[in-house]
């Protein structure tokens, strides 16, 4: 009797995956890296790593609908004479025209109005579609100066002096060649259709002594009115922190490695900063060592989705939290509608990330006139403003449930981690248990 041995069936690896082997095969054929928007997309420890733990016999909770929650958060209340009032802790985070649309911009401002919220600039200036339809404007004071403009910075309602972005610490900002327009580049003061590479840090300052001087200029510009925010890229949270504080901040935003970009390195994307889960505990950590919580307001955004989230950040200390993918999702952005599309594109709804090509189907990350036309600013600021509508209902109906009458009254104590790593990072307790790893060396 003669026996055949069995094939052994193919297994392919972990590390070389289909996605791996086909960016080598890109760059072997290319030579150059790869460049998208988005954030990070590989897994790590997040939100969705922690559990609520709801009220029972040792907490009492409040009933449903009919006990007040509140969600208001005051920003800026350290020296600002006119600090930001919104009526829910979910801000919009700054994303540029000439990354975005003046459509997308415009959509963004009204629907932040109606949520009673703030929305902000980005690199290149202040459109005026965006300042008419937002109430609440941020101004971003970036390394780039791209449209910066003396006159704009007095129309603003605060100030984001933009140190890094989770997506990028340490890296300045991209805007290729196709998406500078007449118009673009005329806020920006640059050619037509030439690549715009921002400096990775700001030229008349190299540390917090000089910052703290360049703080004060922009007091003096706005006469003390507005607030003057601080936003670092999640990598030394406790130290940026810290920081900042001295520097003279009013409100500082960390943003973690899954928060968006318009465009840069993949290798950057994936493989620099840390998860916004990781930055929480040590930025407030380093404004309670300084005894400052709640007095210089910290605000939290990378990969926030759903009211669970915004819960939880600020259960762990956040004042409030930014938004820019999600916000983007919520007007239309990677709709399967598109899907033909997008696999024109050579992508699927729900993956596409070359928002630097300027051909997005949705007419979000663009400036195609035509594809610009697809996006109806009305209709889409009202689809942010359901959804803004719907995560504070969540967070409040979680606040509710631990036996809170405000989103703020939050606290460690009502979360659990699922895993030891989010135990870890987020300094709660393992579930079903009352360790906390690392917890006697912090």
């Amino acid at each position: 009797m003669s026996y055949t041995n069995p094939p052994t069936v193919p297994r392919k690896s972990h590390t070389f995956d289909d996605y791996t082997l086909s960016e080598i095969r890109r760059a072997a054929t290319t030579g150059i890296y790869d460049i998208r928007g988005a954030g990070a997309k590989r897994k790590v420890p997040h939100f969705d790593d922690l559990l609520f733990l709801g009220a029972s016999m040792s907490r009492y909770p409040l009933e449903g609908y009919r006990e007040r929650c509140d969600t208001d958060v005051v920003l800026g209340s350290r020296h600002a004479k006119k600090p930001l009032h919104l009526k829910i802790p979910i801000t919009i985070a700054g994303m540029s025209f000439g990354s975005l649309s003046a459509n997308a911009k415009e959509a963004l401002g009204r629907g932040a109005t109606i949520a009673g919220t703030s929305t902000t600039t980005g690199d290149g200036g202040m459109s005026p579609e965006e300042r008419g339809q937002s109430q609440t404007l941020v101004y971003q004071y970036l390394p780039s100066r791209y449209g910066m403009n003396p006159e704009d910075l007095l129309k603003a309602d605060a100030i984001e002096i933009v140190i890094g972005q989770g997506a990028k610490p340490g890296g300045g900002g991209m805007l290729l060649g196709q998406k500078i327009t007449d118009r673009v580049a005329a806020m920006r003061t640059l050619p037509k259709g030439i690549d715009q590479r921002s400096a990775s840090r700001h030229p008349d300052w190299t540390g917090p002594d000089d910052l703290e001087i360049k703080i004060l200029e922009l007091r003096e510009i706005t006469d003390w009115q507005k607030p003057i925010f601080i936003k670092v890229g999640g990598a030394r949270p406790y130290y940026d922190v810290a920081l900042a504080v001295k520097s003279g901040a009013d409100v500082i935003v960390v943003d973690g490695m899954q928060g968006g970009t318009a465009a840069t390195q993949e290798v950057f994307i994936e493989n620099v900063g840390m998860p916004t889960l990781a930055c929480i505990r040590p930025a407030v950590q380093a404004l309670q060592d300084l005894g400052m919580h709640r007095k210089v307001q910290l605000i939290i955004s990378g990969g926030i989705r759903n009211g669970g989230d915004v819960a939880k950040a600020l259960a762990l200390g956040a004042d409030a939290v930014s938004i820019g993918t999600a916000a983007l999702v919520a007007l239309g952005d990677n709709d399967p509608i598109h899907e033909a599309e997008y696999e024109k594109l050579g992508t699927t709804a729900g993956a596409y990330d070359d928002w630097h090509e300027g051909k997005d189907p949705a007419g979000i990350t663009t400036q195609d006139p035509e594809l610009m036309a697809r996006l109806d600013p009305v209709l889409a600021g009202r689809r942010l403003a359901n959804y803004l509508k719907v995560m504070t209902l969540e967070a409040q109906t979680i606040a509710r449930a631990c036996g809170h009458n405000h989103l703020h009254n939050l606290e460690p104590e009502d979360l659990c981690a699922l895993t030891v790593e989010a135990a870890a990072m987020a300094r709660v307790p393992l579930a079903g248990t009352d360790w906390i790893p690392g917890r006697d060396r912090l």
